[in-house]
């Protein structure tokens, strides 16, 4: 590309705009709106509310932050840079406050246009909150939605495997550039994202590394572009939360699953539901509330076919939560050698589940 045709790129104004001090996004969303496209030539820059140091740095040609930019979004052919005004910038997005001007895109662009739902949780979820989310997003999948989340580990991760093992496509917003991929342990899972149509977005250039201001401005742009957001498990300090936040504010529909209020990982959840979030038992809970997917049909599974319990007073104190072993001869009153030996054989017959810590009970059927 020639120097002149560098001059005239259409990235260099919006590059002005977030490296001019006191000018946010909505502020220059608004100087966009009112100058129009060319406002970065407009005559009428010159009579807008700015000081001379804002009016030298929005003149400024950032000619060192473009070339590295170009020369990432041309070293594959499934990258894209989409200013806010570009017409693939997704419109759900876009009608948010504070949208990100710049928004950096590795995959397929399609999906950012389709109904999604944000899925957030504990980056060290129970076993229950595991099993919720692999029992949801299929069904999520199937009545259509792509899957959004942020790829941290836990819940995040298991969403995007989920939502790819269902065949669906799903969305991953980094807190840091494409090209420092965080955590290190779920690339492949970025890679496999990709593969399956779907796509990696950050607002950070695409050399820049995680830092902590990087995830809560990572969070409204998940709860920005979905429809509603699902909580699956979070404490009461939880980053989750702050997805949660962002979509009140945003006006997207949010969503928790209750648990045990001695659990602390169901703490953040049940307390959103006392706030107003639409408490979740299974996926119509969901999509019940969304216009996108009103008529979507799920499968409801036939009720199980009642059978004889083994060992019920055993089964009765294992539950979905982990129970340790000697807890469970403790309820039952029963020797510990006794009650292992009967786990055993519930084990084998697909009544309970060995996991670290202690058994919990298995989902038949």
């Amino acid at each position: 590309m020639t120097a002149a045709n560098l001059q005239q790129h259409p990235l260099l104004p919006w590059l002005a705009l977030q490296h001019t001090h006191g000018i946010g996004p909505v502020r220059a969303v608004q100087l966009h709106r009112k100058l129009g496209a060319q406002w970065y030539h407009s005559e009428q820059l010159e009579q807008c509310n700015f000081s001379q140091e804002q009016r030298q740095q929005l003149h400024t040609a950032h000619f060192e932050l473009l070339d590295p930019l170009l020369e990432w979004q041309q070293g594959a052919t499934n990258r894209h840079i989409l200013s806010w005004d570009h017409p693939d910038y997704p419109e759900q997005l876009k009608a948010t406050p504070a949208a990100p001007l710049l928004l950096f895109v590795e995959g397929e662009i399609a999906g950012l246009t389709q109904a999604q739902i944000a899925v957030v949780g504990s980056r060290h979820p129970s076993y229950v909150g595991k099993e919720n989310t692999r029992k949801l997003i299929p069904a999520l999948v199937e009545a259509g939605a792509i899957v959004t989340s942020g790829l941290a580990i836990g819940i995040d991760g298991l969403s995007h495997q989920s939502a790819l093992e269902s065949g669906g496509v799903t969305l991953a917003v980094l807190g840091s550039g494409l090209e420092k991929c965080y955590p290190k342990r779920h690339q492949k899972l970025a890679n496999d994202l990709i593969d399956g149509g779907g796509a990696l977005l950050s607002e950070c250039y695409p050399w820049l590394g995680p830092l902590a201001h990087h995830f809560p401005r990572r969070n409204r742009i998940i709860s920005g572009l979905s429809l509603g957001v699902l909580v699956v498990e979070a404490a009461q300090r939880s980053g989750s939360l702050i997805t949660a936040r962002y979509a009140i504010e945003q006006g997207r529909e949010v969503f928790a699953i209750p648990g045990a209020w001695q659990n602390p990982l169901a703490q953040g959840c049940n307390r959103l539901i006392q706030q107003g979030a639409k408490l979740v038992m299974g996926a119509n809970d969901i999509l019940d509330e969304l216009v996108a997917f009103s008529v979507a049909a799920v499968k409801i599974l036939p009720p199980i076919q009642e059978e004889l319990l083994p060992y019920p007073e055993l089964l009765d104190n294992v539950g979905l939560e982990v129970t340790a072993l000697d807890l469970i001869a403790s309820r039952c009153q029963q020797p510990v050698q006794e009650v292992l030996t009967r786990l055993v054989e519930l084990e084998l017959a697909g009544w309970v589940e060995a996991v670290p810590g202690g058994y919990v009970r298995a989902r038949r059927g």
